[in-house]
C-alpha cells in the first residue's frame, strides 16, 4: 500500500469518525471505528485522539513518514441511526475490504440520511413532555397542558437551531418558554399541578445524552472528553435556570406571587 492509499484510508477512517462525533456517539467509540477501519484496510500503526469537538489522527507509512490530519468539529446534534449505521459498517467491513470507493459511497449516504420530519419531531417532543408530567405525578389535565408547551418549547427550540443561535442562549429561550407558559396556564386556572408541568417541559431541555457520555468517557479514561461533556450538560443546566428564573423572578415582581 503507498502514501496515496494510506492518505485515503486515513480520509475515510476521519470521516466515520466525524459522523459518530457529530451525531452524539462517544469518544472510545469514534476511536474503535477509525482502528478497525485502519485495521481492515490494513494500516497497522495508526493513533487518534478525540475530543467532543475533534479529531486527531496520524499513521506511519511505509517509507517511515507520518499521514496526520485535523477534523474540527463544529456541529453536534443527536441522531443514534447515523452512530448504528456507521458502527455496523465498521464491524462488517470486510465485505468491502477491496474498495475504498464503496466505503466512501457508503458514508456519505450514511451522512445525508434524512432525521425525522419537524412534524414528526415537534409531535413526539410534546408527547415526552405530557408523559414526563405525568410520571412527575402530573395529573392526566397536566398532560395535555403539558402537550402545549412541548409544542411551543420544541418549535422554538429548533427555530432557533436552524438560524445557527449558540446552545446556550437556546437553553435560555427553552427554560424561560417553559416556566412563562407553565405560569400563563396556572394563571388562568388550566394547571392542576404546576411544579409537575414545569418539570415536564424542562425534561425536554435536559442533556441525558451529554451527561451519560460524560460518565461513560470517564469510565473508559478518556478524562478530557469526559470532562468537557460534564461542563457541556452543566452550562446546558445554567442556561435553563437562567431562563426559568428570570421569567419567574418578574412574574412574582409584577403579580406578587404564583397565584
Amino acid at each position: 500500500m503507498n502514501n496515496k492509499d494510506i492518505n485515503a484510508v486515513v480520509h475515510i477512517a476521519v470521516e466515520a469518525g466525524r459522523i459518530i462525533l457529530e451525531n452524539g456517539g462517544e469518544t472510545y467509540r469514534v476511536e474503535d471505528t477509525i482502528n478497525r477501519i485502519c485495521t481492515a484496510f490494513g494500516v497497522r500503526q495508526a493513533e487518534s485522539y478525540v475530543t467532543p469537538t475533534g479529531i486527531i489522527m496520524s499513521v506511519i507509512a511505509i517509507d517511515g513518514s507520518t499521514i496526520s490530519t485535523v477534523k474540527r468539529i463544529k456541529v453536534r446534534t443527536v441522531n443514534l441511526e447515523k452512530i448504528c449505521k456507521v458502527n455496523e459498517l465498521s464491524r462488517n467491513i470486510c465485505k468491502y475490504v477491496d474498495s475504498m470507493e464503496e466505503i466512501a459511497k457508503l458514508l456519505k449516504e450514511i451522512d445525508n440520511t434524512p432525521r425525522y420530519s419537524r412534524t414528526k419531531t415537534i409531535f413526539f417532543s410534546s408527547l415526552v413532555a405530557g408523559f414526563f408530567t405525568l410520571l412527575m405525578g402530573g395529573s392526566f389535565q397536566d398532560f395535555f397542558m403539558a402537550l402545549i408547551t412541548g409544542f411551543f418549547i420544541k418549535s422554538t427550540t429548533i427555530y432557533l437551531s436552524n438560524l445557527q443561535i449558540n446552545d446556550f442562549f437556546i437553553n435560555i429561550v427553552g427554560g424561560a418558554l417553559a416556566m412563562l407558559l407553565s405560569l400563563i396556564l396556572k394563571k388562568i386556572g388550566l394547571v392542576a399541578n404546576f411544579d409537575q408541568l414545569v418539570i415536564g417541559s424542562i425534561m425536554l431541555l435536559v442533556p441525558g445524552l451529554a451527561i451519560t457520555n460524560a460518565i461513560r468517557d470517564t469510565i473508559a479514561g478518556d478524562l478530557v472528553s469526559g470532562l468537557a461533556r460534564a461542563i457541556e450538560a452543566f452550562l446546558v443546566a445554567i442556561g435553563i435556570a437562567i431562563g426559568s428564573g428570570i421569567i419567574l423572578g418578574f412574574w412574582i415582581s409584577t403579580f406578587g406571587g404564583l397565584s
